[in-house]
């Protein structure tokens, strides 16, 4: 090697000899550093992630900074160990303790209007306010409080969000969310989804027993979840023992009351070495007010976790809904049908694999298999009837026909989930997580009319590839993410999302903390098994039919009052749908009609959210909703209901709720009450004059409970209280005043 080679690389080694030199002198006191290692938990020893901690020095001035990870660990590193510790997180009060050399358990006190861990928004455990998603969430407080059958009830005290069933328990129910048609939004179990192919979803029999929390994630969320969440996500999370107590736990529950209801159950919980588990059953039976109307649902839920090792589990999670009930239709306008029946068999199982592989390394994966059976059937054809309701009347007979149609669905889903922790320095660089995740769906379905003999087999593939990147500062917090999707109907799409929280005042006291966040992102659907396949000449299906399309708008903003006893949330949206799917008459000789893609949709609005605890007995929410929203593009212009220029089918302009919960000792009590105005429906019977306008109504639901002993609990439930006389679709009467009464005892 000549002269010259050897002085250019002598050159370039000359930084990392300073480099080390600088490192040998740093061995005096004034040079060291050292690692400062904790957890960061709430009062009951759950994990808070994202928590900032700072260290400060002895003035009291920041000299680094990080976020807790998703299990609340942090370490900083101080240049000495007479700093202090400083950690901070909304609906908690700010913590400081002396930094030690041992690892910390800092625990912060929760305020009285708290913070929710949620998981949904981002698919990784993240503050609620941190997410720059308009989120509500039900908590296992507030699942129990209100001892609500139907998860569908308690979906009612969300903001923007509309409920409508046809008639009593177990009877079709839809969710319309921002203006979104009912198949616009995802619903998921555990992670696992429920969905029909083409996103339609009938929360008739979906119960909350055996459920720990429930979270409802507003706006388009298809760049994590893929097709149907275009209005919203909606997810379930089973109960899981937190492994504080190693007895097992079983619990039994007994209730009945109005209509011939009787509702009881049995659970057992708990934690056997390395195994967490928990099992429910319940029945739930009712005659409902109408003849023919019977509902009978069971339910079976399971859920097993076990520690392989100090970072990984295996969980196995499985659920079913086995339902029964009468449609006798729109009683309201005629006689009742007394022999047609729907029924449901649901079932749903998954096991899920999570590692923490590295420190800032998390993968999850996942497989599991939705099973569907439907049956819709009308074997007697009933004496035709003339519909009549008031002063109306149709001016010809409406005559029964049979039918007998079954669906089987089955939906295979497979996941990889990646979460890489990129840095941690929050007072700088920023905290940055990039998630990657690979999703497929597996979708086959077979289409049966047993009258005709005929089976339709359809089969389909969904696939999609997502990123997600979210950086953390003490005052900001944005999410970027898209995805990647393909559908073997109709083809490949992109669909973005991003949102921005950013922190405008930091305080306590009278006034607190101010949070400013918008958000925006894209929304598909593919086409439902009977848009692509259906062989009926009246609703035939299309092969070549385009994804339905959404795009959300939305910012807020978030302000707490009252050292945290009060905050206020303000969301204004602005959300657009287009290419919705509809059939459209081909040939007006035979009736022929196919599906094709017709619609355009607008709706925009204001949601404002209220939550206040003046007292630490007493807790009120209030939400109120105002939709403008419109039809661009009819699907039917023809109709008066459908035409381009009215509002919305079945969502109100104004709607809302308000509730209020009372705890003293043994004594619990709950109200709540669901306001929602006058919106556009149609009686569907041809009378005249028409019926076009559902004038809406207000209905109170109360709950009172008694803890007897520390193993015995007795309880009241009321709902329609003042016993209003409504429907919510126009000629199916709500169910009256149910009285229910029952006791639960745990062992």
């Amino acid at each position: 090697m000549d002269s010259t080679r050897l002085w250019r690389l002598a050159a370039a080694c000359r930084p990392v000899v300073q480099s080390l030199v600088l490192i040998s002198s740093c061995a005096a006191p004034v040079c060291a550093a050292d690692a400062i290692t904790g957890i960061i938990v709430d009062q009951a020893g759950q994990p808070l992630p994202r928590a900032l901690v700072r260290t400060l020095d002895t003035s009291g001035k920041e000299t680094a900074s990080t976020f807790a990870d998703d299990a609340g660990r942090f370490r900083l590193t101080s240049p000495s160990t007479s700093c202090r510790i400083g950690v901070s997180m909304s609906g908690f009060s700010r913590a400081e303790t002396p930094c030690a050399s041992t690892p910390l358990r800092v625990v912060l006190q929760v305020t009285p209007i708290a913070e929710t861990v949620v998981v949904t928004a981002t698919r990784t455990e993240a503050p609620a306010d941190q997410t720059g998603a308009s989120v509500t969430v039900f908590t296992a407080a507030d699942l129990d409080r209100r001892q609500v059958p139907l998860v569908a009830d308690l979906l009612r005290s969300t903001p923007g969000a509309a409920l409508i069933r046809t008639g009593g328990m177990g009877t079709v129910t839809s969710l319309f969310v921002r203006g979104g048609e009912s198949n616009h939004n995802k619903v998921l179990l555990d992670g696992m989804p429920l969905n029909e192919p083409g996103g339609t979803f009938n929360f008739s029999n979906l119960t909350t027993d055996n459920l720990e929390r429930i979270e409802i994630v507003r706006g388009a969320q298809s760049a994590l979840f893929g097709s149907d969440a275009m209005a919203s996500v909606v997810q379930l999370f089973t109960k899981r023992p937190d492994g504080s107590d190693q007895r097992p736990h079983a619990t039994l529950s007994l209730e009945g009351g109005s209509y011939d209801t009787v509702r009881g159950g049995a659970s057992v919980s708990g934690l056997s070495g390395r195994t967490t588990y928990s099992a429910a059953v319940s029945r739930f039976t009712t005659d409902n007010r109408e003849p023919n109307n019977r509902f009978e649902n069971t339910s079976l839920s399971g859920n097993l976790g076990v520690a392989l090792s100090e970072t990984a589990t295996l969980r196995v999670v499985a659920r079913g809904e086995l339902e029964h009930v009468g449609t006798p239709g729109a009683t309201a306008f005629g006689r009742p049908d007394l022999d047609a029946f729907f029924e449901r068999h649901d079932g749903t199982g998954g096991v899920t694999f999570d590692q923490q592989l590295r420190a800032r390394f998390r993968q999850r994966a996942m497989y599991s298999l939705a099973v569907s059976n439907y049956q819709s059937t009308n074997l007697i054809a009933d004496p035709p009837y003339t519909p009549r309701f008031e002063n109306r009347s149709a001016p010809f007979q409406f005559s029964d026909f049979t039918f007998d149609s079954r669906t089987t669905l089955r939906r295979h889903h497979a996941s990889y989930q990646a979460d890489w922790r990129l840095t941690s320095d929050a007072s700088v660089a920023g905290d940055h997580r990039l998630t990657f995740l690979a999703d497929w769906d597996g979708e086959r379905a077979s289409l049966i009319d047993q009258l005709a003999s005929t089976t339709v087999p359809a089969s389909r593939n969904n696939s999609g590839l997502s990123v997600q990147h979210q950086a953390l500062w003490a005052r900001a917090f944005v999410t970027a993410g898209a995805r990647i999707e393909h559908n073997d109907s109709f083809g490949t799409a992109a669909v973005p999302r991003g949102s921005i929280v950013y922190v405008a005042r930091q305080g306590s006291g009278t006034v607190g903390d101010t949070r400013l966040r918008a958000s925006a992102g894209l929304g598909i659907k593919e086409p439902t098994v009977l848009q692509s396949f259906s062989p009926s000449p009246f609703f035939h299906g299309n092969p070549d039919l385009l994804p339905e399309r959404s795009r959300t708008v939305e910012a807020g903003i978030e302000q707490r009052f009252a050292s945290d006893r009060a905050r206020v949330e303000l969301t204004w949206f602005d959300n657009r749908f287009r290419n919705l799917i509809a059939t459209r008459t081909t040939n007006p000789a035979t009736f022929a009609a196919e599906y094709f893609n017709i619609g355009l949709t607008q709706a925009r609005g204001a949601e404002l959210a209220i939550d206040i605890a003046p007292l630490r007995t007493l807790r009120a929410r209030a939400g109120y909703t105002f939709l403008s929203s419109e039809i661009l593009e009819s699907t039917s212009p023809n109709s008066a209901v459908f035409k381009g220029g009215q509002p919305l089918f079945r969502r109100p302009r104004h709607s809302g709720f308000v509730g209020g919960s009372w705890v003293s000792g043994p004594f619990i009590a709950d109200l709540n009450g669901v306001f929602v105005g006058s919106f556009v429906d149609s009686d569907f019977a041809s009378l005249s004059p028409p019926i076009l306008t559902n004038p809406g109504h207000t209905s109170w639901d109360g709950r009172v409970a008694y803890q007897v002993t520390k193993q015995f609990r007795a309880f009241l439930s009321i709902d329609n209280l003042t016993d209003a006389d409504y429907m919510e679709p126009l000629g199916y009467p709500a169910l009256g005043r149910a009285v229910r009464a029952g006791i639960r005892v745990a062992f």
